[in-house]
């Protein structure tokens, strides 16, 4: 049985033995006849709010977050939208924040193919800086004691407005909505905060959970102690293309936009499988190593402990250079040594988190990794298995008798076991 796993943009076409594999996808949804119409329809009928062009006023120093390269949001129909419903704005009075979190600065060709010559050049764009301090400004305290610094474009603008698209996320439940205040637009002391060992670590900070999810918990008081006043989010099918678009007062929208992903990703299984073969959904997600830690995350929550998870995510953007997890992940010979170095009192540093999932889900599979980005010996460093072929990885790992599960579109679907 031959399965197309999204792969770089191309994809990867891999034989598995037909009587052997369960193939797990999302609920196919078609996308909208319409797009520019749905997301019209979203802002003159939003959710829990005023229509956007009667919130808005000419002269108003507006700022957009959109995400960053990493994510397949539709930004420029996205943007397009929202300034066509905000009669008298001026292109010059418009920031939009791309916001970064952790990650890098997205390149000027980037953001044109992002958000569209037209945006791009009579705009003001900024790519958020976590770690310059001068850009940020602190916005208060959250409850459990998060200290809350934020992009300073952002703060004193007059009309704040959030995009993003809603699907499950590997520890803050979904995406989209007050993430695109923080961690999207956070300073790097907040981020650590909000991704420390003690909420990483927690049952809930998981796949479709936000409410009792302390990462999520934080992100939303965040997000209503700061304000944003309007927001549009969206869901996309496996094809990255707008299903439905959801919009008006911040919490509300993103809550019916989380429950609408969830039934389109999150696919119940009776039993765990042997191997699972997992992707990262193509690019744009699958550019780098760091990344690929939620595809696998997907497969975990349906390997049985001592089974193997085998990932296919291209890495055109390595490991990648950038942020401190290639170096945490040398710092220690094992993912069990590495779990108990971050989990040491007083251990902190940018990107653990994506190390201390990692690290607790090694210690749950073995995990194999096919990368046409990286060499063996880089996937070796990171303490994975380098495969070449994935169908004679799974046809050398799968025992007689064995289950075998295919995750196509990686993370796009959240199998868990009824």
């Amino acid at each position: 049985m031959k399965v197309r796993l999204d792969y770089g943009a191309s994809g990867l076409h891999v034989e598995f033995p037909e009587d052997r594999v369960t193939v797990i996808e999302p609920v196919y949804r078609p996308s909208a006849a319409d797009p520019a119409g749905a997301l019209l329809n979203a802002l003159r009928s939003p959710i829990g709010s005023l229509p956007l062009r009667k919130l808005f006023r000419p002269g108003q120093k507006v700022a957009i977050s959109v995400c960053d390269i990493t994510r397949a949001q539709p930004r420029q129909i996205m943007l397009e939208s929202l300034l066509a419903e905000m009669p008298g704005v001026r292109m010059p009075d418009v920031t939009v924040l791309i916001a970064t979190g952790t990650h890098r600065r997205n390149t000027p060709e980037e953001i044109e193919t992002m958000l569209g010559r037209q945006i791009a050049e009579h705009c003001r764009i900024v790519c958020h800086d976590a770690r310059d301090n001068a850009s940020l400004v602190h916005a208060g305290d959250t409850g459990t004691g998060v200290r809350v610094f934020l992009n300073r474009e952002w703060v004193e603008a007059d009309f704040k407005i959030t995009t993003g698209f809603v699907e499950p996320h590997f520890f803050a439940g979904f995406s989209g909505g007050p993430k695109m205040v923080a961690p999207g637009l956070a300073g790097l002391a907040t981020v650590m905060q909000l991704h420390d060992v003690s909420r990483i670590g927690h049952p809930r900070a998981t796949w479709g959970i936000t409410e009792g999810n302390p990462v999520h918990d934080d992100v939303r008081e965040i997000a209503r102690m700061t304000g944003v006043d309007f927001a549009l989010d969206v869901t996309l099918n496996r094809d990255n293309r707008i299903i439905e678009a959801f919009a008006g007062n911040l919490l509300q929208e993103h809550a019916a936009a989380c429950e609408a992903a969830k039934q389109n990703a999150m696919r119940p299984v009776d039993n765990p499988f042997d191997v699972v073969v997992t992707t990262n959904s193509g690019y744009p997600l699958d550019q780098n190593l760091y990344q690929a830690v939620k595809g696998m995350s997907a497969a975990a929550k349906i390997v049985r402990p001592g089974g193997t998870i085998i990932c296919a995510a291209e890495c055109r953007d390595g490991i990648p250079s950038h942020g401190a997890y290639r170096e945490i992940l040398a710092s220690r010979p094992s993912p069990r040594e590495l779990l108990e170095m971050i989990t040491a009192p007083g251990y902190s540093r940018p990107d653990q988190w994506q190390v201390q999932v990692q690290a607790q889900i090694q210690l749950k599979a073995r995990v194999m990794v096919k990368a046409d980005g990286l060499s063996s010996e880089e996937i070796r460093a990171a303490h994975f298995e380098p495969v070449s072929d994935v169908s004679a990885a799974v046809a050398d790992r799968l025992p007689d008798g064995g289950t075998l599960c295919v995750l196509p579109h990686g993370p796009q679907t959240i199998p868990y076991l009824k």
